[in-house]
Parts: structure tokens; sequence; C-alpha cells
């Protein structure tokens, strides 16, 4: 389990303002990257590594995940 006592938390700039489903993410951890709720923060994280952080950033810009119609 990693330390997340040192997390710096941001707010998804894709969560809406209304309420709705919000993350927030810690980029600034040496091992690896958190993703929590912003609704439930005591509810616990997931945790990545960089690497796999990076990799599903990509697949998101490239459309990987986009839904079909």
């Amino acid at each position: 389990m990693s330390d997340l006592s040192g997390a710096v938390w941001h707010k998804s700039t894709r969560s809406g303002g209304n309420g709705g489903d919000c993350v927030e993410v810690a980029v600034n951890l040496p091992e690896v990257v958190a993703v929590r709720d912003t609704k439930d923060r005591d509810g616990g994280a997931l945790t990545f590594s960089h690497v796999e952080w990076q990799a599903f950033l990509d697949g998101v810009r490239d459309g990987e995940f986009d839904r079909l119609h």
C-alpha cells in the first residue's frame, strides 16, 4: 500500500461544477499517481504507476475509451 499522506489533490478539469461525477488526482508522489472520488475522500484511492497513468492519458487523448454511438 502506498503512503498518500503527502498527496496534493487536484480536481479533474473534466469534472463538472454541479456536484456531478468528480475525481481528484495526485501526481506529486514519487512512486504512484493516486485517484479518488471527490464525494468520498475517506473512501480510499486507486493508485497507478506513472507509466500506467501516462498510458491511460494517452489512450484518452487517442479516443481509445470513447463510446460508440
